[in-house]
């Protein structure tokens, strides 16, 4: 009999790449298939290429290695996703179309994840509902939106067990920035730890939900783990942990590092990020599920540079 097994789509990513090292120390390295459509950087056990708009490479691996969860974080961003609008919907809906179809065949779970991208300007910039007005102006979150019902019509019309949470900006030294608004909140600290000043693409009063990595992988095994009668939600839970702004986040840098300096130079981004909350709530997670973020701003920036400054240092 196959031993059954966690498949991860777009594990070379940000999220990927932790999301993967946490799954294989809580449930063993054989036991989670790594994929992707290119080679890591650093080439390991439990990695295979894969492409998640070929639906029958995705249907071969599931049924060849028995896998009862699927992962699906491959996708576009929503920086890269404006620059490439046709490919990033045609990933970020087919790709997930192609997982779902395949659940719903072998009766896999899914995690899909969703993100802040699915509010637009109509909805409320602060304490933002689980159930408010969801109208994207951009690729992404116009491709979040239609995934988010996707993954209820799948759950409601063929029982396929799919949860998604709606992630705010996440911060991690592990992963370089991805192609996504807010990843100016990873590339800064690379540069304050070299020791260069930061031009930043998003004004310095732009406020915006934000999350540490460990906070965000920790609230997805949380939510993949919680019984099924639990799950309230499937379309996307609202996630959320602190919100801060560029020149807030510069602040904190610079009470380790009084000699950093951030400049302001906004561009395209600024846009997107003017039409998402400042401020996301959250209790829906919390009350189904437990969902509790342990990170605040100065833990996070804390150890950002104790990590970074420890890898420069190698």
């Amino acid at each position: 009999m196959l031993q059954q097994q966690i498949i991860i789509t777009g594990a070379n990513g940000q999220l990927g790449t932790e999301l993967t090292a946490a799954l294989r120390a809580r449930y063993g390295t054989d036991s989670v298939i790594a994929t992707d459509i290119r080679q890591p950087a650093v080439a390991g056990t439990g990695f295979r290429l894969l492409d998640v708009m070929d639906i029958e490479a995705l249907r071969a691996l599931v049924t060849d290695t028995g896998a009862h969860t699927i992962y699906h974080l491959a996708a576009f961003l929503s920086a890269s996703g404006e620059q490439r609008p046709q490919q990033a919907w045609d990933l970020n809906m087919q790709g997930l179309l192609n997982v779902l179809e395949v659940a719903r065949e072998t009766g896999c779970r899914v995690f899909w994840p969703s993100s802040i991208a699915v509010f637009g300007a109509h909805a409320p910039k602060t304490h933002c509902p689980q159930h408010t007005v969801t109208q994207p102006g951009t690729v992404y979150g116009i491709s979040k939106v239609a995934g988010e019902n996707w993954c209820q019509y799948y759950h409601h019309v063929h029982g396929v067990d799919v949860r998604s949470i709606r992630y705010p900006g996440l911060i991690s030294h592990t992963a370089l920035p991805g192609g996504g608004t807010t990843d100016y909140a990873v590339d800064i600290f690379h540069h304050a730890v070299r020791g260069e000043a930061y031009h930043c693409f998003l004004a310095a009063g732009t406020a915006l939900p934000m999350m540490y990595m460990p906070d965000a992988v920790a609230g997805t095994l949380q939510l993949m783990e919680a019984p099924a009668e639990a799950i309230n939600i499937r379309t996307a839970y609202n996630f959320a942990a602190f919100s801060f702004t560029p020149q807030q986040l510069a602040a904190a840098i610079q009470r380790h590092l009084p000699e950093f300096a951030c400049l302001y130079e906004p561009d395209f981004r600024q846009r997107i990020a003017d039409s998402w909350p400042q401020q996301i709530d959250d209790n829906q997670a919390r009350s189904d599920w437990g969902w509790q973020p342990r990170y605040g701003l100065e833990e996070m920036v804390r150890e950002m540079l104790a990590a970074l400054t420890a890898n420069a240092a190698r």
